[in-house]
């Protein structure tokens, strides 16, 4: 095996085991703060939503700058320093009792984001082939649902104990990932050359076609958050237990374990990226405006289970798109930039999530939120249809040609 083949294999399984602990330690938390503070101690939903938004829109709004500097400095100091600091609002966290010291955790916990979420998705990139890249997205996405549902179980397990044990327990997970990273992870660097910081980011807001596809995404984020905010709840209310929200993560990992590589793989030559985000939007649309009809927890799971289907089928398809529209020479800005869909869709969604909650309580229309969601989703898909419908006169296979 030639040294490149055996750093980049070497480099991916570090990868792996890196991204899996990243999941299981936020997914240790964050499902858990809606039921504790709004459940539990009688929080509006509002107030969580707030803090759940600020969170959602630092970390991602910020990302072209994290970006940039990792792209200027390389990746390692850049993901080492970032976990630390998502360690440090994790223990915050877990000392909030005000929903001022909450948010402080919440924007603590963001801006190490900011320093390690886009390098190691530059990273991806950088040790992937193009031909490969579709099954190892795959992959990655199903580690992340084994590891979002053992991490939500996990802290409902703690959370009978005190959610101080899972704020703890959050914080430990990522002094450990940073740790990882200081030891076994080589000093990569994700970018030819060191442009001066603000020439980066000046180039890719130039990039239009890249600003549109990433701001259009941004609906589709605010669908994809509601199982952080607004799905915890629903089920907490037909339930009455917090493990239940294992549950709602162990049927996520079941169906990304089997369906999700079997999708990427059969539709990696089938059926077009932009065909299978489409597909998989629509899914979700559906099953969130059927989700306002159902009355019994086997019914939410099952159209749950569509609404997972469609994350599985438009997630790889998602990143893939993204992957392929960057400029190769600023990998870091660019996939810092691609989370901005994620900052305003995941904080609007999360904010306009717990006030429709709110008011379909105070108005007795428990439907409202469902289909207030499900409405921004068509508006989404409507956008990204009219964004990515091929030229005409151009076939699928001519446009797969063009992109090997």
């Amino acid at each position: 095996m030639s040294l490149p083949s055996k750093a980049r294999r070497q480099g991916k399984l570090f990868i792996l085991l890196d991204n899996f602990l990243v999941v299981f330690g936020f997914f240790v938390v964050f499902p858990l703060i809606s039921i504790h503070f709004v459940d539990h101690m009688g929080w509006a939903a509002i107030l969580v939503g707030t803090a759940l938004a600020v969170r959602q829109f630092i970390q991602q709004g910020l990302g072209i700058f994290g970006g940039a500097v990792a792209d200027r400095f390389g990746a390692k100091p850049m993901i080492v320093t970032g976990m630390l600091m998502r360690a440090a609002g994790f223990a915050l966290m877990a000392l909030a009792t005000t929903p001022l010291v909450l948010i402080l955790s919440c924007v603590l916990s963001a801006l190490g984001g900011v320093l390690f979420d886009p390098p190691r998705s530059a990273l991806i990139i950088k040790l992937t082939r193009p031909r490969e890249r579709n099954r190892f997205y795959a992959i990655i996405m199903m580690q992340d649902s084994a590891g979002a549902v053992l991490g939500a179980m996990t802290g409902s397990w703690l959370l009978n104990v005190g959610f101080e044990w899972v704020g703890w327990m959050g914080a430990a997970l990522f002094v450990t990932c940073a740790l990882c990273n200081a030891l076994l992870l080589p000093n990569y660097r994700i970018a030819r050359g060191r442009s001066a910081f603000f020439a980066n980011i000046g180039k890719v807001l130039a990039d239009r076609e890249y600003v549109k596809y990433a701001l259009t995404l941004s609906g589709y984020y605010a669908l994809a958050v509601q199982v952080l905010m607004l799905m915890p709840i629903a089920v907490m209310q037909l339930t009455h237990d917090s493990h239940a929200v294992g549950w709602m993560y162990t049927l996520e990992t079941a169906l990304s374990l089997t369906l999700l590589y079997p999708i990427a793989h059969f539709a990696e030559h089938r059926v077009r990226l932009e065909s299978r985000l489409l597909i998989g939007l629509a899914l979700m649309c559906v099953s969130l405006f059927l989700q306002a009809f159902s009355q019994s927890l086997t019914v939410f799971f099952v159209l749950l289970a569509g609404f997972y289907i469609g994350t599985i089928t438009a997630d790889p398809a998602r990143e893939m798109l993204s992957a392929r529209k960057a400029d190769s020479a600023m990998l870091g800005s660019y996939m810092g930039f691609s989370r901005i869909g994620l900052a305003l869709g995941g904080a609007l969604g999360q904010l306009f999530a717990g006030a429709a909650y709110d008011l379909s309580r105070q108005w007795h229309t428990p439907k409202l939120p469902w289909f207030a969601l499900s409405g921004i989703g068509v508006i989404t898909w409507l956008g990204l249809w009219k964004l990515l419908k091929p030229v005409r006169g151009h076939s699928s296979a001519t446009v797969r040609t063009q992109r090997a």
